[in-house]
């Protein structure tokens, strides 16, 4: 009974559209009767008209030559003939039915690709409009899938039965549609519009869900034959996407992406599936080349995306997924324009963006190629994978840039491309150190120390560095060649390969592995690589050396690399120095400003090799001749470097250079004054040594400030690298001050009076900020205030631990205060008002004045309140004579000063 059914139920789902076939076909014989009809009457019409208008009007006398005019010379009327329409012959896949007028022949390649806001308001207004059809094609698409599901989930009919249905409706479906063109046509202005489209679109879903039934769930045909099949299809679809409109592309497209989901299957998805989506997404791309309604291409590539990255969640390997992400960019760049050697005209991507679209936009053509390497670039540089997966990640990669860069040589619109898989490759090689990728893993685990005697290393480090130097290859290639950017190309060419090997170096420890010579020679023959690079651009380039200027600088940083490789860590620091000496030259030689940005980055490198890596650490225990040596070497670089530019027009590498000049002698002299107390004292830690670890981070983040001017840019960036490298200081200051002080802690004080560790701890913080105080003066008046006010504190601690120290002895924890103890904070006091007073007489300030009379009245607090308890007999009479005189003596002063300068805006 259900075999009947299922029967009845065929032969019902293949009427459908044998039914709509033969109803249509009795109206339309009607209509294009009466259509024809019409078009004669209004031909005979034209004709008539025609006659009248020339008998109504007098002939017009022509010219005739004397020597050949006769009287029997004259014009005589002919009437003209009545045009007939004539009846052509079909033209298409089929001829079916005699008589049959074609549809319009669809524009060719003389018709831009355009894809902007009116084509897509359109498309929205059309599926406002039309979107039952869209529906019914849907419906009938799902008709023919879910025939072939129910003879699946019933157990009714062999599945090659099954397959030969769905088949079958498919056919049908697209029979009807062509038929229904012929005879009625597909125009938006015709009674059948779109039904042609929803009918042949439907079949084809139908029969790409068939093939794919046919494999993936019943295991009929093989892989051979289901290409066989989909590509017979696809064909099928390009040829009536020819006749048809875009709804037709549209349904085929997203049904048959749709097909592998909706029929079902084995619990993973199989890996031909890749292939499958890359037929879709050809597909696509080959009816658009002809019809050119552009949105098509975007969907099908946004399907063969999609559907790609579906397999691969569904358990493909990652292989295919990677050859998938390759190979879009290629066809999308070959089929829209339909050459095999594109040719692409400008403007680029980049040339609108930075001109900010003045010039014109690209081409859809180009922005689909763009869109298309941006997210193949990103696929493949996020995308996880075995160590094996990894490399052809690499390897897709760079031969996206090389396809860019020699394939598409001709493509003016394409040059700037091969930027994005550069990209690409870059970040993959960072993401996979960062992350312990398989790969990263792998070849760490295969240690000089972990692999069996006498085995040779692998050679994963060689292929990532020699795919790297052949992206550099063929970006300079590009560049030497001819280019939109020839700087930037031939800066790419400079940086993609040395970038990768820096990359490599920081993240995957190739030393462990290759040892340090094997893997510096890696390094010193992509050096010479650069070399050559720098060669042939100076060749090229007669006036500007910009390109071979690159290339040095390149070749310079791997034999920088390869040095530290094979030498100590302070090896790298001083080969660093020389570059930016080298940089510093070169930019005063031929005036190239990028020079000024690598110095800039040289300065902050040094920078954090000084402080961090390796840093003081390594300073504070290494070879103090190598020390000495490595510290010395930025000064001297950087003072020749402000040598050397010093006519040239670079503020901020100016400033960045003298921030460094005035840094790195004050680090140095931290370092030398810690291992002096070390050396000399044997003691190590305290209040002194905090403070001593805790001043280069003032340092730094004093030197940010001094460079995060608001003429100069990235002030807001400065300001919190400044807050980053102050946050440590401040930690260490305020240990030193509450912990670790000498008053709590009990430390023994070591050193001679008043240069000793209380001197280290306290009075050389007080200095580097009132440093801070006088020469940071473009910061605001609070900012430089608290500077002022933090230093005037850290030098009073100074001074009250000193006295105290001469007093009590070095241990400064013992309890209870002497009155000579007591007296001496007061005469300090006294002398620091009396030093105040005259400061504010010398500059003429107001505001300093008030200062000092403030000391002076708390000195007099002092007295009144806590010494005098202490005193007695002459001790007293003197101690009261001596501080009236001072203090008559400093009133008077006051009194003048206010009198002479009277109050005024502060000039300080």
């Amino acid at each position: 009974m259900e075999l009947l059914l299922l029967l009845v139920g065929a032969a019902i789902v293949l009427g459908i559209p044998v039914g709509v076939l033969l109803l249509w076909l009795g109206q339309s014989t009607l209509r294009r009767s009466l259509q024809i009809a019409e078009r004669r009457i209004t031909s005979l019409e034209a004709g008539l008209s025609a006659m009248q208008a020339e008998r109504t009007q007098p002939p017009a006398p022509e010219a005739v030559p004397l020597a050949v005019a006769t009287p029997d010379a004259a014009t005589v009327a002919v009437e003209p003939e009545v045009p007939v329409a004539p009846v052509e012959s079909p033209t298409g896949p089929w001829n079916v039915f005699e008589g049959a007028e074609p549809s319009p022949p669809p524009t060719g390649q003389d018709r831009p690709i355009v894809l902007n806001a009116e084509r897509l308001a359109a498309l929205t207004q059309w599926l406002r409009t039309n979107w039952v059809y869209a529906i019914s094609a849907v419906s009938l698409a799902l008709a023919g899938v879910f025939f072939v599901q129910y003879g699946m989930e019933k157990g009714l009919l062999p599945p090659a039965a099954r397959v030969v249905l769905g088949i079958a409706f498919g056919v049908a479906l697209v029979f009807a549609g062509e038929v229904i063109r012929r005879r009625s046509g597909d125009d938006e202005d015709a009674s059948t519009a779109y039904l042609p489209s929803v009918f042949s679109g439907a079949g084809l879903v139908s029969v790409f869900a068939a093939i794919v039934a046919a494999r993936q769930m019943y295991g009929l045909i093989g892989p051979e034959v289901t290409f066989a099949g989909l590509i017979l299809t696809a064909l099928a679809a390009v040829v009536l996407g020819w006749f048809h409109g875009p709804l037709l592309a549209a349904v085929g497209l997203i049904g048959a992406a749709a097909s592998p989901f909706l029929v079902g299957g084995g619990a993973e998805a199989p890996n031909w599936l890749f292939g499958h989506y890359l037929l879709v997404a050809a597909t696509g791309l080959a009816v658009d080349a002809q019809r050119r309604w552009a949105w098509i291409s975007v969907l099908a590539l946004a399907l063969g995306y999609g559907g790609g990255w579906l397999v691969d969640l569904g358990g493909g390997d990652v292989g295919g997924l990677i050859v998938l992400a390759t190979a879009l960019p290629l066809i999308a760049t070959v089929l829209p324009v339909s050459q095999i050697v594109p040719s692409h005209d400008g403007p680029t991507c980049l040339r609108s963006a930075l001109a900010n679209g003045q010039g014109g936009w690209p081409s859809f053509p180009v922005r689909l190629v763009a869109g298309s390497a941006l997210v193949s670039s990103l696929l493949l540089a996020v995308q996880p994978g075995n160590p094996a997966e990894s490399v052809l990640a690499h390897a897709a990669l760079v031969l996206l840039i090389l396809a860019f860069t020699l394939w598409a040589d001709r493509a003016r619109g394409l040059h700037d491309l091969a930027l994005l898989p550069a990209a690409g490759l870059l970040l993959r090689l960072l993401a996979e150190g960062a992350n312990f990728a398989p790969l990263v893993q792998d070849f760490v685990t295969r240690a000089i120390l972990s692999r069996p005697p006498e085995t040779a290393p692998p050679f994963t480090v060689t292929i990532l560095l020699g795919l790297a130097a052949l992206a550099s290859a063929g970006f300079a290639n590009r560049a030497l060649r001819g280019s939109e950017f020839p700087v930037l190309l031939g800066l790419a060419s400079a940086t993609v390969a040395p970038v990768a090997a820096l990359i490599i170096n920081l993240t995957m420890d190739p030393v462990a592995v290759l040892g340090a010579w094997l893997w510096a020679l890696h390094v010193i023959a992509l050096a010479a690589g650069m070399v050559a690079l720098a060669l042939a651009f100076a060749r090229a380039d007669a006036g500007d050396h910009r390109r071979a200027a690159h290339a040095t600088l390149s070749a310079l940083s791997l034999i920088a690399l390869a040095l530290f490789v094979v030498t100590t860590s302070a090896a790298l620091t001083l080969a660093l120095c020389v570059l930016v000496l080298v940089a510093a030259f070169l930019d005063r030689r031929f005036l190239l400003p990028e020079m000024g940005l690598f110095i800039q980055l040289g300065v902050a490198v040094i920078g954090f090799r000084l402080i961090v890596d390796p840093g003081l650490d390594w300073a504070f225990s290494a070879n103090l001749p190598l020390v000495i040596l490595t510290y010395v070497g930025p000064i001297v670089a950087f003072v020749g470097a402000l040598i050397l530019t010093a006519l040239l027009t670079r503020p901020m590498t100016r400033v960045a250079l003298e921030a460094g000049v005035a840094t790195v002698p004050a680090i140095l002299a931290d370092i030398l004054l810690y291992r002096l107390i070390i050396d000399v004292y044997g003691m190590d830690g305290g209040a002194w040594g905090t403070t001593l670890l805790a001043l280069p981070w003032l340092i730094v983040a004093f030197s940010q400030l001094y460079r995060a001017r608001p003429d100069l840019p990235l002030m807001r960036l400065r300001q919190a690298l400044a807050v980053l490298a102050a946050a440590p200081a401040a930690l260490g200051l305020a240990v030193s001050l509450t912990v670790l002080n000498p008053l709590i802690d009990g430390t023994p004080v070591k050193g001679p009076m008043l240069l000793d560790t209380v001197f280290v701890a306290y009075a050389l913080p007080a200095l580097v900020l009132l440093a801070g105080w006088a020469k940071l003066r473009h910061l605001s008046r609070r900012q430089r205030l608290s500077f002022l006010t933090l230093g005037a504190a850290f030098g009073a601690l100074y001074v009250v631990l000193e006295i105290r120290r001469f007093w009590r002895g070095d241990d400064l924890s013992v309890y209870g205060t002497s009155q000579p103890e007591l007296y001496s904070y007061t005469v300090a006091l006294l002398l620091l008002g009396a030093v105040l007073l005259y400061q504010a007489i010398a500059r003429k300030s107001d505001t300093l004045r008030r200062i000092a009379m403030a000391v002076i009245g708390l000195t007099i607090a002092k007295v009144f309140l806590v010494d005098v308890s202490g005193l007695t007999g002459l001790t007293r009479v003197f101690s009261f004579l001596a501080l009236g005189l001072s203090l008559a003596g400093l009133a008077w002063l006051n009194r003048w000063a206010a009198g002479a300068h009277p109050a005024k805006a502060d000039p300080s």
